[in-house]
């Protein structure tokens, strides 16, 4: 008796080691019910409300003489089995689940997931529509129903059909069931409800000029549902929306190492709100979506220092061409135009140094200095821009 106990706590033991932890036996919603049964006849016991999120539940039946009371709850005991694979693949949970005692008393049961099935059987004894049935009369029965059951396609409610197979005398019936309740199911997310979250995604402006769309979407799948559940985004205000997107995105972003990309877009649109002439949008949307945002590289600078100098804001393009050069140093073309900056703020002889300087350097591969520097003069001339201080800058590249 004693190995049979050893081997028993033995594999519950092993069992709640290696057991994954995705879920939980909802004791709080577990249903506990008594009844006596008149001899003959039928009876129905409505489950408490199962839980969002429940994939599989235990359900222990025992029927007892007068004054017999149960050893043990079920929920007591499922607390040595840490999920249902303890009972579904190993003989010593359903031991262990067994009513240690019963009485002689039998009955046959069925399971029905709507209630107007229940009360046809409750009716006629009609059982045809159940979605469990126990056809062989039993005194104690205890079984694990999991997903690949029709019974938890319409939950809350089960409702668990009785009748009794005692034709003398009354009879006592303990019904109990225990939901287990998914972590990841519970929290309301499923192939449906992701694809919600699936068309906001690629309704983002930017969405089709990222190179890995999809690796995209997947990412901010999983960090929006990671984060919160189902219910909670179905009540998000748009505003909450909003922002808790421009988070995700960031985030999804950066992992799926596509923020370049984004960044990218940002640049375009800044450049189409410049060849339309709108001249404050293009400079606001640089500062405000790109360098408050701390993702300005040098040429973003240049960038806005170019739109400075063709709306005669040399000050502020002076600036901005200082800190393009900062960023790169490297690349002489930000030198020349914070070289020319400096010419439009009457800042002859420092320009004229820097000049003096690289005027041997190659811009890039084909471009020299000199050819660029002709280039820039000539382009401020055609914008109808002063470019009479340039001609002592000429001299000094001649």
């Amino acid at each position: 008796m004693n190995k049979i106990v050893y081997f028993i706590s033995a594999i519950l033991l092993s069992s709640s080691i290696f057991a994954q932890k995705d879920g939980f036996w909802d004791k709080e919603r577990a249903t506990s019910k008594e009844i006596v049964l008149t001899a003959g006849k039928r009876a129905l016991i409505k489950t408490e409300e199962l839980p969002s999120g429940t994939t599989e539940f235990v359900f222990r039946i025992t029927l007892l003489n007068e004054g017999q009371k149960l050893t043990s709850s079920l929920i007591s005991v499922l607390k040595a089995i840490p999920d249902p694979t303890g009972i579904s693949q190993g003989a010593a949970g359903a031991i262990h689940l067994t009513s240690a005692i019963s009485g002689d008393d039998k009955c046959t049961y069925a399971i029905f997931n709507e209630s107007n099935q229940a009360n046809q059987f409750l009716k006629d004894g009609s059982s045809d529509k159940a979605c469990f049935e126990q056809k062989e009369k039993v005194n104690k029965e205890v079984k694990l129903i999991s997903m690949s059951s029709t019974c938890l396609t319409n939950i809350p409610n089960l409702w668990f059909g009785f009748e009794s197979q005692n034709w003398l005398l009354n009879q006592k019936i303990v019904i109990e069931v225990v939901p287990w309740v998914d972590y990841n199911v519970s929290r309301g997310w499923t192939k449906q409800t992701k694809k919600e979250i699936e068309k906001m995604c690629t309704s983002f402006s930017f969405y089709h000029q990222l190179s890995k769309k999809e690796i995209f979407t997947g990412e901010f799948i999983n960090l929006f549902t990671e984060r919160y559940k189902y219910a909670e985004f179905k009540n998000m205000l748009d505003s909450e929306k909003a922002t808790i997107n421009s988070e995700i995105t960031l985030q999804s972003l950066n992992n799926t190492k596509q923020m370049n990309d984004f960044i990218e877009l940002k640049r375009k649109t800044a450049w189409d709100f410049y060849k339309k002439g709108e001249y404050q949008k293009a400079i606001s949307f640089i500062q405000d979506e790109i360098i408050d945002n701390k993702w300005a590289q040098a040429k973003d600078y240049s960038a806005l220092g170019d739109i400075y100098i063709e709306t005669k804001q040399f000050i502020v393009a002076k600036e901005s061409y200082f800190k393009a050069t900062e960023l790169d140093s490297n690349h002489l073309w930000y030198q020349l135009k914070y070289a020319n900056a400096l010419v439009f703020n009457d800042e002859l002889s420092e320009a004229k140094e820097i000049h003096k300087k690289y005027k041997s350097n190659n811009i890039d591969a084909k471009t020299s200095w000199t050819q660029q520097a002709k280039l820039d003069i000539a382009f401020y001339k055609s914008k109808g821009m002063n470019v009479d201080d340039f001609k002592k800058i000429l001299r000094i590249l001649e």
